[in-house]
């Protein structure tokens, strides 16, 4: 599907809050049958013009609380990286995840829980200096693949809101992501947030195994790179797709 989704909030009260700081989108094209057939029942995978996209997406999250709630203690700011590909289940556009690693254990504890979202904790940095977010992550979660990913980014333009219809909103302009039920159904979260505020940028990648244990090897620069300094977002509780 190449138009932009509807982006009006879903109906009933936000759950979580949080500010995204320093978000990367890394973007590869890739084979579509080798993210296809690692999706659940009920999701097709969604490309843009017959071309499928797998997202690395490193940032700094601040500021989590529950509604009418202060920040989480122990779980407020953490840092995380997801590996993620584009769906649809028909109706509405999102975002499935393979994995996301975070460097709080009670974040990672909590979400593989409700709503049951592939985290895995992991050893992580996020340093800024001399005009680059410096970002690092190395994998801990016991049983899990390894998996690192080392790197730099900047900003190189200034920032741009994404013509609609275009690829790059077609890319970031998500506001569902999926997940598995236990029982094996499937699960949609609404997001919601303002208009990105994209920057080019320029990523140099010194180590990235994310997409090794899905059997991909990706270049070593991505074929997109884009920057947002900080967006606020707001998250609805995981609710059931009914087929």
């Amino acid at each position: 599907m190449d138009a932009r989704p509807d982006t009006a909030p879903p109906p009933g009260p936000w759950l979580l809050a949080m500010r995204w700081n320093d978000l990367a989108f890394l973007h590869w094209p890739v084979p579509a049958e080798a993210l296809a057939c690692r999706l659940p029942k009920g999701l097709t995978l969604d490309t843009h013009q017959g071309v499928a996209w797998l997202g690395i997406v490193p940032f700094a999250v601040s500021g989590t609380r529950l509604r009418w709630l202060p920040p989480i203690p122990g779980a407020a700011s953490y840092l995380e990286l997801n590996l993620r590909t584009y769906v649809t289940d028909g109706r509405k556009p999102g975002i499935w995840f393979f994995s996301l690693d975070a460097d709080k254990a009670l974040l990672v504890r909590a979400a593989r829980i409700h709503p049951r979202l592939p985290y895995l904790r992991a050893r992580m940095a996020h340093v800024r200096g001399g005009g680059w977010v410096h970002f690092a992550s190395w994998r801990t979660h016991r049983g899990a693949p390894s998996a690192s990913f080392t790197g730099r980014y900047r900003a190189v333009g200034a920032p741009f809101r994404p013509v609609p219809g275009s690829l790059e909103d077609w890319l970031t302009s998500r506001f569902a992501l999926y997940t598995r039920a236990r029982d094996g159904g499937l699960l949609r979260s609404d997001l919601d947030h303002g208009p990105w505020e994209l920057r080019p940028c320029e990523a140099d990648l010194q180590s990235n195994t994310l997409a090794e244990p899905l059997g991909l090897h990706l270049p070593p620069r991505p074929a997109l790179a884009h920057l947002v300094e900080r967006q606020d977002v707001r998250i609805w509780a995981a609710r059931r797709v009914e087929r």
